[in-house]
C-alpha cells in the first residue's frame, strides 16, 4: 500500500451542495432559499433568541449574578455538646461513627468540630477540620484530633 492508495472508507464522505449552478442543477434559481422574504436574503433571518417581536426569554428572566463553584468543598457542622451526650470516653470519632449516630447523613460527608458546649470526656478525633475553639476544650479534657485529608472532587455529594 502506496500514500497514494488511500481513500476514505465508502460512504462516509458527502460532496457538499453547490447551490446557484444553473437551473440543470437542480439547486439553482432561488438556490433552496424559497421566494421572497427575510429568510431568502442574504444575512437574513432572525437571530436566535428572536420571539416575533414579543419580549424575548432572555429579557424577560432577571440577570444571573455570581457563579457556582463546582469544586467548593461542603462540611457538615457537628458541636461538642452532641459528642458529650453520645460518646462515651475515649471513643475514637471517625465520619462513619457520627454517621451510625445520626450527626452525619453520610459517612462520606466531611466533618467541621465546631465549639459549642463544654466537654469532659477525652475523644479520640478524627475529622476533616476543626475550629480552635473545640481543638482547645477537647486536649484539654484529655482528648486528641487528628485531621483527615480533604480530596476535592466534583463528585463528591453536595449538602
Amino acid at each position: 500500500m502506496q500514500l497514494h492508495d488511500l481513500r476514505p472508507a465508502e460512504g462516509s464522505t458527502k460532496k457538499r451542495k453547490r447551490v446557484g449552478r444553473g437551473t440543470g442543477s437542480g439547486k439553482g434559481k432561488t438556490s433552496t432559499r424559497g421566494t421572497k422574504g427575510q429568510n431568502s436574503r442574504t444575512g437574513g433571518g432572525v437571530r436566535p433568541t428572536f420571539e416575533g417581536g414579543q419580549l424575548p426569554l432572555v429579557r424577560r428572566l432577571p440577570k444571573l449574578r455570581g457563579f457556582n463553584n463546582r469544586f467548593k468543598v461542603h462540611y457538615e457542622p457537628v458541636n461538642l455538646d452532641a459528642l458529650e451526650r453520645l460518646f462515651e470516653t475515649s471513643t475514637e470519632i471517625t465520619p462513619e461513627a457520627l454517621a451510625s449516630v445520626g450527626l452525619l447523613s453520610s459517612a462520606k460527608r466531611y466533618v467541621v468540630v465546631l465549639g459549642r458546649g463544654d466537654i469532659a470526656k477525652a475523644l479520640r478525633l478524627k475529622v476533616h477540620r476543626i475550629s480552635e475553639t473545640a481543638r482547645k476544650k477537647i486536649e484539654a479534657a484529655g482528648g486528641s484530633v487528628e485531621i483527615l485529608p480533604v480530596v476535592v472532587n466534583k463528585n463528591m455529594p453536595r449538602s
